[in-house]
């Protein structure tokens, strides 16, 4: 807001979608979990804060915890149907966010249909701070969300349940001789990916006070991983960092050349694919250990 004060927005919407990439790491960067139907629950709990605003409660923070709740029932719901090898899960995962996307395509007198959810209107932060146009309040809410929700993530990765997803990853099929529950843990954390989803879609609704159908989308879920597998899978620092060059590229790229912006997206997107393995992160890792290698 001090530096440049001038895009603003565009820095609110990149700590919202580091806190969904980072949702989407912990099940397929450390539980090997194929998900590209993760903007069921970001939708969801977009369309749950928002008809909460819409309807007479717009305080943020509690609308934000009802959105994470809303995600989590869809993590829930959905878990025990994440069974067989990655193509099912794959198709469960997408088929899920189809349904729902018609779903809210349907019901326009809930969700307002391909129009959108509008007239959301939010209350003041902690009853001081209002939500203004140029989106200094909301850039400080999801930086402290973002903040909350990368040290829970951490928290999570190096407990005994990141380190048991990290076995059934490698090897899931040894992990029973050890008497780890494959089943109980990756529902455990997807329901926990799909409730910091759920509390992605809140900021969303509650920063833009809109909600579109687009938010349960295919395409949402598709960028998803392609910010993930940019910035590095299975490192909660790649999420955050292939969800900033991915949306800062994708705005200069679209600001030089708007009728074929997409063309040099997918060409950044290729030669970093092809140079950098692992994403960027892994290439400064191996950077980095290069270094360390040459000094020794």
């Amino acid at each position: 807001p001090f530096l440049l004060p001038g895009h603003v927005t565009l820095a609110n919407q990149i700590l919202i979608t580091c806190v969904f990439v980072i949702s989407l790491d912990l099940i397929l960067g450390y539980a090997g979990i194929a998900s590209v139907g993760h903007a069921a629950p970001f939708g969801f709990g977009a369309y749950v804060a928002g008809l909460l605003a819409k309807y007479g409660w717009g305080e943020p923070i509690s609308g934000l915890l009802c959105a994470g709740l809303a995600g989590g029932m869809v993590g829930i719901a959905s878990s025990f149907l994440l069974r067989g090898n990655d193509i099912t899960r794959l198709m469960v995962t997408l088929g899920i966010t189809l349904m729902l996307h018609e779903l809210a395509n349907r019901l326009v007198s809930v969700t307002g249909g391909a129009d959108g959810l509008t007239d959301v209107s939010m209350w003041k932060m902690l009853g001081l701070f209002s939500f203004d146009l140029e989106g200094r309040t909301a850039f400080y809410y999801c930086l402290s969300i973002l903040f909350l929700v990368f040290w829970s993530s951490r928290r999570i990765v190096a407990s005994p349940l990141g380190l048991s997803l990290r076995g059934i990853r490698e090897g899931a099929g040894r992990m029973p001789a050890i008497g780890s529950p494959i089943r109980v843990r990756i529902a455990a954390i997807y329901t926990i990916s799909c409730v910091f989803a759920g509390i992605a879609g809140g900021l969303f609704a509650q920063t833009t006070q809109f909600v579109g159908t687009d938010s349960l989308s295919f395409l949402r879920s598709a960028d998803l991983v392609i910010m993930l597998v940019l910035g590095g899978v299975g490192w909660l620092y790649g999420g955050i960092l292939g969800a900033a060059i991915f949306i800062i590229a994708q705005d200069i790229l679209s600001t030089l050349n708007p009728a074929y912006w997409h063309f040099w997206l997918g060409t950044l997107l290729v030669v970093i694919v092809l140079l950098a393995r692992g994403g960027i992160g892994g290439a400064a890792a191996a950077f980095s250990s290069a270094l360390r290698a040459k000094s020794a």
